[in-house]
């Protein structure tokens, strides 16, 4: 790989089990796909947004290789906040993909590469 490349894992997420009672009319083994930043559903199917919220602040995470005894390296279940539904997802690696630093940021790779080992600008004017 380039400098200006990384790689991220594409991910599936699978409702595995439903130990309750889901209003959403999922099934198990409903899913969706994350490459990058884009999310999918295979065709015709939906995804109960009450599960999908509690996988979201996760994936990102899941994207990237960690430290090998970080637990993001080896849970992969989360949960649909409803205690009623009590429905269970697994986050799943399928594969990886390259991106490149420019084609997914408005920062120039140059301009950043440029300035490598002084202190980054403080950005201000919140």
């Amino acid at each position: 790989m380039h400098e200006d490349e990384f790689e991220l894992y594409d991910l599936t997420v699978t409702v595995e089990a439903i130990e309750g009672n889901c209003t959403c009319t999922m099934n198990i083994g409903d899913c969706f796909h994350l490459s990058g930043g884009k999310l999918s559903l295979p065709a015709g199917q939906n995804f109960c947004v009450y599960a999908l919220q509690a996988a979201l602040p996760l994936l990102p995470a899941k994207q990237r290789r960690n430290h090998p005894a970080d637990w993001m390296e080896t849970d992969a279940r989360v949960t649909c906040p409803d205690p009623a539904c009590r429905l269970i997802m697994r986050i799943d690696r399928v594969g990886r993909r390259v991106f490149q630093h420019d084609a997914v940021s408005p920062i120039a790779w140059d301009a950043l590469s440029s300035h490598q080992g002084e202190e980054a600008p403080v950005q201000t004017g919140l």
